[in-house]
């Protein structure tokens, strides 16, 4: 099947569907009959890639609500944080009740600190390809956060897709990633497109991502109206323009250097730190609304930064090499300020 102008091939799958992806973590936050209309809603209007995982609680149960009777007609894309071949093959028969399905389009090994391959006493590779040779799977992915495990992946010849944060606050070393998998004939699936929240601009960064013929951005939705501004991009794709440009240099120079992506690996906190969100918070509170926050809620959250103990935990697993207790403790201290008014806000 040839891509068109505004599809996209993910490598050796021969997977082919148009540049909008859907990003299945959200809707564990909403309600079965919530997240079933979502899906719905998006498979009729034309998106038909979906992405999900075990970890993601109930995401993989109402993906089964939503497509059971229609499953050969889109792709799901799903992941095992398994660290044995035994606890795959648990995790994949788990993954294939809750999704209502026979098989899974492409089943990913979700983050894992080393590139499982064959040999390396985990098993789960070869637990992956018995899965693939019995028909329960039918291509080999991974997912990453770490540019050393994402670079082995693809120089492996092992897997046909790699999902990574890509956006257009993307260094170089990312970019490289996408052309790595290009010439491997591999898919990029790109998690973080809106990086976290803070792009607020969807259309500069389909914009930006369309500009790489391999790259499918999956967008992260949970709100009816998060849906219909990407439903509108698969009948009228925006393009660069000069405008969009501008946005992003202004984004790039806003966001340059050390910034939390709010990816989550540091966590859990020994005393209860919410760190992806409490770590950015500064850029959140400047990007988007700031009323939402100043709650008394998202108040108590932040005052947990004072229980900090610096254990160094967060900062060992950060992915990115932040110096994490110090960057709670600056936005901490922002936050604090335009609490009391001394710094203004939109």
């Amino acid at each position: 099947m040839k891509t068109g102008e505004h599809q996209v091939r993910l490598g050796s799958t021969g997977i082919v569907v148009n540049k909008n992806g859907f990003g299945a973590l959200p809707i564990q936050r909403v309600s079965d009959r919530e997240a079933v209309f979502l899906l719905q809603k998006a498979y009729e209007g034309g998106i038909r890639f979906f992405d999900t995982a075990r970890a993601y609680s109930d995401s993989e149960h109402k993906l089964g609500l939503a497509f059971e009777g229609i499953r050969e007609k889109l792709y799901i894309a799903t992941k095992t944080a398994a660290q044995t071949g035994e606890e795959l093959r648990k995790e994949l028969a788990l993954s294939l009740e809750m999704l209502r399905t026979d098989y899974i389009d492409i089943y990913q090994f979700h983050n894992p600190a080393f590139c499982p391959k064959p040999g390396d006493e985990s098993g789960l590779y070869e637990a992956a390809v018995e899965a693939k040779n019995a028909g329960k799977i039918r291509h080999i992915g991974i997912t990453n956060h770490r540019l050393g495990v994402a670079r082995e992946a693809i120089e492996s010849g092992l897997y046909e897709t790699l999902q990574f944060p890509f956006c257009y606050l993307a260094s170089e070393q990312e970019k490289e990633l996408v052309e790595g998998c290009k010439k491997a004939d591999m898919g990029f699936i790109a998690m973080k497109a809106l990086s976290g929240g803070l792009i607020t601009n969807s259309a500069a960064a389909y914009a930006y991502a369309a500009q790489f013929d391999n790259v499918l951005p999956i967008w992260g939705v949970q709100r009816e109206q998060e849906l219909d501004e990407f439903l509108a991009y698969v009948h009228t794709p925006p393009v660069m323009t000069e405008e969009l440009e501008e946005t992003i240099q202004k984004d790039r120079e806003e966001l340059a250097g050390d910034f939390c992506r709010g990816c989550g690996y540091c966590m859990p906190c020994p005393v209860g730190i919410e760190i992806n969100n409490c770590a950015r918070m500064s850029l959140m509170l400047r990007r988007a609304p700031s009323a939402g926050w100043l709650t008394e809620e998202v108040q108590s959250k932040m005052k947990k930064i004072e229980n900090c103990i610096h254990c160094g935990q967060c900062k060992a697993k950060c992915p990115y090499g932040l110096d994490t207790p110090e960057l709670l403790g600056k936005n901490l201290e922002d936050y604090n300020k335009v609490l009391a008014g001394e710094v203004s806000v939109g």
